[in-house]
């Protein structure tokens, strides 16, 4: 295995990317997502950043200098300019921080993956640099196999989980709980918005206090 699979928790981490480009955008929107405080510099910027101007995302036009790496968890070189992205990349690894160099696997700390995202679900593949376009196809497979109904699963799990523990329930005893709550085939009940069986089924194995809509509302008043 060449590379080493991880999930980084980036909430309220800095992170800097240089290049106003789509891929600057790109990369800028899913850090944002992950709630991680993004820069993004660049001396302009291409109207993919439009929307990013109502985020949190702090857009910065300027040209890039040596101290802008400085105390970044992660930075990002994404300019079409392949010498600057070598100095940013060479800033960076003198001050240990990570960086991921554009279309440079090679040349870079980490690579990013072709991401499936259904909420809580994320599946992430890498085809370790050898060939985008595959990993891009894997990922429009696994979209069409892992539908919304994933991330509603997992978000009713989850609150369903938060009520047990919050009863007293021993987190050992909850996986024979959801062991049962999926033979009951509640993803596929999910899936068809069948409220009715699906809190059937909730009553059936944890009683009459669980209800889809009470377990869903609770969810999105996070």
């Amino acid at each position: 295995m060449k590379y080493y699979p991880i999930f980084l928790e980036l909430k309220g981490k800095d992170c800097l990317v240089v290049g106003g480009g789509s891929v600057g955008a790109r990369k800028a929107a899913t850090l944002e997502k992950c709630g991680a405080n993004v820069k993004v510099i660049s001396d302009r910027f291409s109207p993919r950043f439009d929307d990013l101007k109502k985020t949190t995302i702090c857009l910065e036009k300027k040209e890039y200098e040596k101290q802008d790496v400085k105390g970044m968890f992660l930075v990002f070189a994404a300019t079409n300019n392949a010498d600057l992205n070598q100095q940013i990349k060479n800033d960076a690894s003198m001050l240990n921080i990570l960086c991921n160099v554009a279309d440079a696997p090679d040349n870079s700390d980490f690579l990013l993956p072709s991401i499936v995202d259904r909420g809580d679900l994320i599946v992430a593949v890498s085809t370790s640099g050898s060939s985008p376009a595959m990993a891009k196809k894997i990922r429009q497979d696994l979209e069409n196999y892992f539908g919304p109904e994933y991330a509603q699963l997992l978000g009713l799990m989850g609150n369903i989980r938060k009520k047990l523990l919050s009863s007293g329930q021993a987190s050992n005893e909850n996986k024979a709980i959801f062991h049962t709550l999926i033979e009951k085939g509640i993803l596929e009940l999910i899936k068809a918005n069948d409220e009715i069986n699906i809190n059937a089924v909730l009553c059936d194995v944890l009683g009459r206090k669980y209800s889809y809509q009470d377990l869903v509302s609770s969810r999105s008043d996070e």
